[in-house]
């Protein structure tokens, strides 16, 4: 709910309520990607805290930052409560997949992960109806909508805290940094994901609002088409990638990404971007063929320390990425876009090293490692 208002909103507030252009939106998104780069830090937290404790306390540090960032509408506003909001968001990534990865079998997890995408879709669509009812018809503004959207977050957090059981704990987790050389090939993908994430996240939807001109109500729109469509889709994109295999489904998704990424530099029409947008959102949703990956070529007990780090990887160039390319935005848009399709590229070039049958010993095909 939280991180669905929070983009939703994203780029009308940064525009119309903060005065942003791109080059500060860049910075904004770089200091939101900090604590996705320090997510390896969660390890160090998790000697003090359970895991399913710690994500609760996560869901309530992203509903405060979503709450207060309407409170103080000038730059440094924005940005201090984008890294509270952020260190909420990252850290509850970084449980969530490691909680998964642990309690669901092997043959199931990629449906499953298909499944929490499309709760979360469920909620998105809760989240944009929310806005455009206070937005259009209420009339209420930007200020009333984050409070909203925070504190339902927190609400739910701390129902959760007081009525769900911990759930047991399978294998006891490693409780130190691991960097092992034989996941050499995940911890790649993860990079190269990481950075082209960011032109997609940071830019995409820039590019409606200032270049199509899309409203906030048309932004909820759009935001709601591609929740609803990903709520049947999302299972069954994990069922096909548990069918064909990790290999096929990245290399599916990185073409696929190349030839969107392209589209966005060269397209003029606005509803052609919302194609390609939509399209982005079923590709990337492929990149479950990472995590099930790493869940079969991985120790059981690396699972939680393993989470931290990759988040960490993913997170190097999004520190960088968003204020450069913000930067580029500001003389040519259509680069930004053809640097994520060259980086989709090199993610294809990795994904053909993935084998077809992976395993703990039989990690990639070209560059083993017995460590």
């Amino acid at each position: 709910m939280s991180f669905a208002i929070w983009l939703n909103l994203l780029n009308n507030f940064a525009i119309e309520s903060v005065g942003f252009d791109g080059s500060e939106m860049g910075i904004l998104q770089s200091l939101r990607e900090i604590p996705g780069f320090l997510a390896f830090t969660i390890v160090f937290i998790l000697l003090f805290i359970k895991e399913q404790k710690m994500a609760y306390v996560s869901l309530i540090l992203l509903g405060l930052g979503t709450a207060f960032t309407g409170f103080v509408p000038t730059n440094l506003g924005f940005y201090i409560t984008t890294i509270l909001m952020s260190i909420g968001f990252h850290y509850l990534e970084t449980i969530s997949n490691s909680l998964t990865l642990q309690w669901i079998d092997k043959d199931k997890s990629a449906e499953f992960f298909g499944k929490i995408i499309a709760t979360r879709s469920a909620a998105s669509i809760a989240a944009f109806t929310l806005v455009w009812v206070l937005f259009e018809f209420i009339g209420l503004d930007y200020f009333w909508v984050y409070l909203s959207g925070g504190c339902i977050t927190i609400v739910i957090a701390i129902f959760c805290w007081q009525y769900f059981n911990d759930l047991p704990q399978h294998v006891e987790q490693t409780k130190k940094i691991v960097l092992r050389k034989r996941y050499w090939l995940y911890y790649a993908l993860q990079f190269m994901g990481g950075a082209r994430r960011q032109i997609f996240v940071v830019f995409a939807g820039f590019l409606m609002v200032e270049k199509f001109g899309f409203s906030v109500a048309e932004i909820s729109i759009l935001f709601l088409v591609n929740a609803f469509i990903k709520i049947p889709l999302a299972p069954r994109i994990g069922k096909l990638i548990g069918k064909i295999g990790e290999r096929k489904a990245l290399i599916i998704e990185y073409i696929g990404l190349i030839l969107v990424f392209i589209g966005y530099g060269i397209t003029q029409d606005p509803m052609i971007a919302v194609g390609l947008y939509l399209l982005d959102h079923f590709f990337f949703a492929m990149a479950i063929a990472q995590k099930t990956y790493f869940q079969k070529i991985a120790d059981p007990a690396d699972f939680a320390s393993s989470a931290g780090v990759s988040f960490t990887i993913n997170h190097i160039a999004a520190v960088f990425i968003p204020v450069t390319f913000g930067i580029i935005w500001l003389q040519s848009y259509q680069f930004v876009f053809y640097a994520g399709a060259a980086m989709a590229v090199i993610s294809l070039a990795l994904a053909l090293n993935v084998p077809h049958a992976p395993r703990t010993g039989n990690e990639v095909v070209i560059g083993k490692s017995s460590y």
